[in-house]
């Protein structure tokens, strides 16, 4: 099999679980938790680093922003063999008693995008798998860790999450809003594989708080910055169970 065009990685290459963060530069912060990082390939908004953490043998790879990207790693992953993903992101938290640098782990993400309508009709379940969903928050358990576990909603039009669409997505009991898990989750259930997410709440979009360069010139807030070492830490753990 030759290389996959946008990954450029091969068959054979990667670990079977590979963790996803969107933002290229946090592959490396979670590869700082590792032993034995490899860079494995780089181009475009994807960075693909094999790491261990412990025992665990894992794959970091970057996904950009939305979920058309998301969605072709989804594809070239499972076409190399990953059976396993994890996003490791960021959220802007959509009820009221959220607060930024909460952590979130999704059981399943309603489709307010445009690319799973292209696999699939918008009534089948956008669902965490069950066996990540659990790994992440029993390790959380152990850890004496907070998340909120439930619904998100995918959205892939950042600047057009209108006062309506916050709402609409509060009234139903959303936990926050983010931009991949639902193409994550549809195409690793289309494909045979395990996909579950855990997010770090950067803003709170019914308090009208949205991520934005800080006084300290950082994108995202001090606890949120804090928040997502500790979110990382979780996922890496996690993956001991899968």
């Amino acid at each position: 099999m030759s290389k996959q065009p946008h990954l450029l990685v091969e068959e054979g290459e990667l670990a079977d679980v590979a963790l996803l963060p969107g933002d290229p530069g946090r592959v490396d912060r979670i590869a700082g938790q590792c032993s034995e990082t490899e860079l494995v390939a780089e181009n475009r908004e994807y960075r693909v680093v094999n790491a261990r953490y412990g025992e665990r043998e894992l794959t970091i790879c970057s996904t950009g922003i939305g979920a058309p990207s998301a969605a072709i790693a989804a594809e070239e992953l499972a076409a190399v063999g990953v059976e396993t993903l994890v996003r490791v992101g960021t959220c802007g938290a959509l009820q009221p008693d959220i607060d930024i640098g909460d952590m979130v782990v999704a059981t399943g993400a309603a489709k307010d995008e445009g690319t799973t309508s292209r696999y699939e009709s918008p009534t089948v379940p956008a669902v965490a798998d069950y066996e990540v969903l659990s790994a992440l928050v029993e390790t959380a358990n152990e850890r004496d860790e907070t998340v909120r576990v439930g619904g998100v909603a995918t959205d892939d039009a950042y600047y057009a999450e209108t006062e309506e669409y916050i709402a609409a997505w509060e009234a139903a009991g959303l936990l926050a809003v983010e931009m991949e898990a639902a193409a994550l989750f549809s195409l690793a259930r289309r494909k045979g594989l395990r996909a579950g997410a855990i997010c770090t709440v950067d803003g709170n979009l019914v308090a009208g708080t949205q991520k934005g360069e800080t006084d300290e010139g950082e994108e995202l807030p001090e606890a949120a910055r804090n928040n997502v070492e500790r979110a990382i830490t979780l996922s890496l753990e996690a993956t001991r169970r899968l």
